[in-house]
């Protein structure tokens, strides 16, 4: 299965490839992590990443370990997207 990119922190590598966005929420489906993702412009796209990629990106975001990770600012790329 190919999966999607999702980073806590803002790429340093082609930042023209990677979008901006919202978590609205995390969950599970069928053994992976699914994330829906609000962009700047108010397009929802969901994202399926390894639960190890979930565990990766939500400990780098500034929040305590108990805190949701909904509301937290991300930069992701959809599988199929340009690079």
């Amino acid at each position: 299965m190919n999966h999607d990119r999702i980073h806590a922190r803002e790429p340093t590598h082609h930042v023209d490839r990677w979008s901006v966005g919202t978590i609205e929420s995390v969950g599970e489906r069928d053994g992976h992590c699914v994330v829906t993702v609000r962009s700047d412009e108010g397009e929802a796209t969901e994202l399926v990443v390894t639960l190890a990629v979930r565990d990766l990106f939500v400990g780098r975001l500034m929040i305590a370990e108990d805190e949701s990770p909904v509301g937290e600012r991300v930069w992701y790329r959809a599988r199929g997207e340009d690079g």
